[in-house]
């Protein structure tokens, strides 16, 4: 909500300069009438695709709703009619965060601050690709930087939080712990830094305080499983097994699926003496583990059937090539890359329809793939009409 009201206030210093329609639009969303003014805006960009201004505030406005793909659609197209726009560039690169393509930000926020260095938000929002991705050097100098340039506020204590996690990450805690100090005062409401501040402190051997960090976490998200989970864990550590129990059920129930979750209540239900509990807690981590353990399976032997695969299309044994890539892909149908190379082999083999369909799939995996889009376009040129699905011939 934050970034919607910081973007429509960018927004409401271009309009001066634009149709009445996208005025009304913008004090439509500034008033919370949101669908009027998606219904509006839509409208507006029908009758003038070029309208800038009319899709830099629909996206912005999708990506608040949770519409990742028509926020990152109206946003590249904002971006390509204003490319030296610093802020049109980090919404885009915000748009793509929000539908979790991390990879995919990097290059507008790179853009935004190369474009306008002096932008704040979009050296926050490149360091924290950064941190990310690992690449710890980078990310703290856009990260400091960013700091320098925020006023006081949330997005400053953000990224004090984004940078007690790079501290943590080169081992220097004490330098974490008064980074989300500095945070927390400045944005005290702020339950994933307490929760991070309990950690810290719990490292520095400081129980008392970190106790007192998880516990405001708790209070200010009770629906957070880690801070739940950390909770419990400290309360498991001080023998109080009951209490623990209370935090860690919590933690279970809002992500079932955590390894640590699972050991940690375990052994609290095991302490307060309720063994049958345990021990159905115990019996659901073995199963996610051996779930784990298959799926790591699986992913080795999809790799080495795609890995065979190339090498067969590599020495001209197609028909082969295509067997072991339709193995691999079954056994990992999330891998866009295996997906990929088995689209390519249908479609090298005349399998026109299957194979656009699979490469239809890779894109909808991975929407900002340049290859992929580039790939599909060739495609669609030189597949027979009548092999073309319906998706195709819109």
């Amino acid at each position: 909500m934050t970034r919607l009201i910081i973007f429509l206030a960018f927004a409401g210093s271009l309009l001066c300069q634009t149709k009445s329609s996208v005025e009304k639009a913008w004090g439509l969303a500034a008033n919370g009438q949101r669908e009027q003014a998606v219904s509006l805006l839509q409208k507006v960009i029908a009758s003038n695709p070029n309208d800038a201004d009319a899709r830099l505030l629909l996206g912005s406005l999708f990506m608040d709703a949770g519409r990742g793909q028509e926020a990152i659609a109206q946003l590249t197209e904002a971006v390509k009619l204003r490319p030296r726009s610093a802020e049109a560039q980090n919404a885009l690169g915000e748009a793509y965060n929000s539908a979790g393509e991390a990879k995919a930000a990097r290059e507008p926020f790179e853009k935004a601050v190369a474009i306008k260095p002096d932008y704040g938000v979009a050296q926050m929002n490149l360091g924290e690709v950064l941190l990310n991705s690992g690449e710890l050097a980078p990310a703290s100098e856009h990260l400091n930087r960013a700091i320098k340039l925020l006023p006081r506020g949330d997005d400053s204590a953000y990224t004090r939080y984004l940078l007690a996690k790079l501290y943590t990450a080169q081992n220097d805690v004490p330098q974490a712990a008064e980074t989300l100090q500095q945070a927390i005062a400045m944005r005290p409401e702020f339950p994933q830094a307490w929760s991070d501040l309990g950690e810290a402190r719990k490292t520095l051997l400081d129980d008392n305080a970190a106790l007192a960090a998880f516990t405001r976490a708790v209070e200010l998200a009770p629906n957070d499983a880690v801070a739940q989970y950390r909770l419990g864990a400290e309360y498991l550590d001080m023998n109080k097994p009951r209490i623990a129990v209370e935090h860690l059920e919590i933690a279970y129930r809002l992500s079932p699926e955590d390894q640590s979750t699972l050991n940690a209540l375990q052994s609290a239900l095991r302490q307060d003496n309720r063994t049958s509990e345990a021990d159905e807690i115990k019996q659901k981590l073995t199963e996610l583990l051996l779930m784990k353990d298959k799926a790591n399976q699986d992913a080795l032997a999809a790799a080495n059937l795609n890995n065979e695969g190339a090498r067969l299309e590599h020495a001209g044994d197609l028909p082969d090539a295509l067997k072991k890539y339709q193995a691999a892909v079954k056994l990992a149908p999330n891998n866009v890359p295996m997906r990929v190379n088995y689209a390519v082999a249908l479609l090298r083999i005349g399998k026109w329809t299957d194979g656009l369909n699979e490469l239809h799939a890779a894109l909808l995996m991975d929407p900002s793939n340049a290859k992929i889009q580039e790939a599909m376009k060739e495609a669609l040129a030189q597949a027979p009409a009548n092999t073309i699905p319906d998706w195709g011939r819109r």
